[in-house]
């Protein structure tokens, strides 16, 4: 054996064997190690837009009451929303009898519309204070232009709570506080992929309802694609034949169920139909839509028959779905089976056109169908970038193989959603949350009028590597990183947020997340979603 090879060994069995009991001997050497949180930070996540804050302690009456004023006050939306927050705020047992400083909760709606659409008002104020300069009676109101503009505002308000355990109470630091708060992007969305790996509508649930705590508000649920295609479609009752197996499907109801448990949390739901590409499962039920039985992908552009299929599955979930963007995809198409399969060859041919000019016949006409349904058609980057000028001109472009594309995209007069591949797609995980927390949406767009067009952004959590098992460490907390940086200033986040600063504030929420029963992962690991290396406080790891 060569001195090389010794070496070579000997390094590996320090590397296998006894690095690791080093390593292990100074982890415990930290188990006594006190924890301290930083207290001139600001543990509210997002940070709000303005906000100031005082040196006053007050207590919470865990028979906290609510009044509702304003036309909107006795929203269903919002009632309901208290109830869930008074038993996250309240979930320890409190000293009864005694003097509480906040006793009730003021909750003002102006309006009493509850319809949930792009752009709407989710701008609140939120006062905690005392009554008068000479009474340690505490107030607390919440006001906003609309019932989601409340729902944002008790999340603030929950995140202010902390319960003491010396004394056993609901306390809120640092009063009195004063909070004017509005988000910077109307559009601030999460993709589930629910067809690499089937979800369960309870797994889905606790995902919407943990997205309500970082004030995210889009689901762009990716249903189907080329390995499954889950979702009942009544006009087209064979396509579900494409999920994996006979329990791993979602039926009208339950995608209904899904849209309105969203939207009692102020949530969209975009659905994604993705074409001509990723739908290799459609021919399951219905095999005339393959191109041929050994070419599958994407969809046969030849028959009129593709497109009435489409447009079936369109009208279905019209009728599911209110909110008013519609994913087409339109991304990763590989025109070969329409190059090769003679019958389609020869369409193009008698219709003199090449696999790209059919490509965009395709895209073309299924945004007509989503057009007629009353929906803003969204597609993937592809289409904007192989054929621009043809694109209606109510696409919004969605961004992700590359930077630039929205300045591009809006330079052109197109709305855009920002998702570069690079930072916001989740199941890259060796992307590091401060490299998802800076990312920039309007990166290199100056103009005030083309800033607009960027509607916001989205992380991506696609499901080739998640399933119940591990969506939620996944997700949780780089998502969040992504909904600060949505839902906050950059002004406000730059100023006040060292690098430092915003890591102790991740780490708290991650912390306030798990204590809520969302099993988020440590925030500074090297590859998400993995567990603590050692023992330590949840606020340092």
């Amino acid at each position: 054996m060569s001195s090389n090879s010794q070496f070579l060994l000997k390094t590996l069995f320090f590397l296998l064997f006894i690095f690791p009991l080093l390593n292990a001997r100074s982890i415990k050497s930290t188990l006594h190690k006190t924890t301290k949180l930083d207290e001139s930070l600001t543990y509210l996540w997002p940070l709000p837009s303005q906000f100031t804050f005082g040196n006053d302690t007050l207590t919470v009456d865990p028979n906290l009451s609510i009044v509702f004023t304003g036309n909107g006050g006795g929203s269903v939306i919002v009632k309901q929303a208290f109830e869930r927050y008074k038993k996250i705020i309240f979930k320890h047992a409190s000293k009864s009898g005694e003097f509480f400083d906040v006793t009730q909760l003021t909750v003002i709606v102006h309006s009493d519309n509850d319809e949930l659409q792009l752009g709407v008002d989710e701008s609140y104020s939120l006062l905690v204070t005392k009554s008068n300069e000479h009474s340690i009676i505490g107030e607390v109101s919440i006001e906003a232009n609309s019932v989601y503009g409340a729902l944002r505002g008790l999340e603030t308000m929950s995140q202010l709570c902390s319960f003491d355990y010396g004394v056993k109470t609901v306390q809120i630091h640092k009063a009195p506080w004063f909070i004017q708060d509005k988000p910077r992007f109307a559009y601030r969305g999460l993709l589930l992929d629910t067809s690499r790996h089937y979800l369960p509508i309870e797994i889905i649930k606790q995902i919407i309802e943990s997205m309500s705590y970082a004030k995210l508000n889009v689901l762009h649920w990716h249903i189907i694609d080329e390995e499954s295609f889950p979702l009942e479609v009544p006009s087209y009752p064979n396509l579900w034949k494409g999920s994996y197996t006979k329990w791993e499907r979602y039926t009208v109801e339950d995608a209904y169920e899904i849209v309105d448990f969203a939207k009692m949390r102020g949530i969209n739901v975009m659905a994604e139909v993705d074409v001509p590409g990723h739908a290799e499962s459609w021919g399951a039920g219905y095999p005339d839509l393959w191109p041929s039985p050994s070419c599958k992908e994407p969809l046969d552009v030849s028959k009129n028959y593709t497109f009435d299929v489409i447009a079936g599955i369109l009208a279905d979930m019209r009728k599911i779905f209110p909110f008013e963007l519609f994913h087409l995809g339109g991304d990763e198409v590989n025109t070969t089976c329409w190059t090769t399969t003679p019958h389609i060859k020869q369409w193009l041919q008698d219709h003199n056109m090449t696999s790209k000019d059919a490509y965009e016949y395709f895209v073309l006409r299924a945004q007509e169908i989503a057009i007629s349904h009353n929906w803003t058609p969204v597609n993937w980057e592809e289409t904007f970038n192989t054929f621009p000028s043809k694109l209606n001109p109510q696409t919004v472009v969605h961004n992700w193989l590359r930077g630039g594309v929205c300045q591009e995209a809006v330079a052109k007069g197109f709305r855009c959603i920002y998702s570069n591949q690079g930072f916001w797609y989740l199941d890259h995980l060796d992307v590091p949350w401060d490299k998802v927390y800076y990312t920039e949406p309007l990166e290199g767009i100056k103009s005030t009028s083309e800033q607009k067009l960027v509607l916001g952004g989205e992380a991506c959590m696609w499901g080739e590597t998640a399933d119940a098992s591990d969506v939620h460490q996944t997700i949780w907390p780089r998502a969040a990183a992504v909904a600060e940086r949505l839902w906050s200033d950059k002004e406000a986040t730059s100023s006040t947020n060292t690098t430092s600063a915003a890591l102790q504030r991740l780490e708290y929420f991650r912390c306030l997340l798990t204590r809520r029963g969302v099993p988020a992962a440590p925030v500074t690991n090297f590859y998400a979603r993995r567990p603590p290396l050692g023992p330590g406080s949840c606020y340092e790891q």
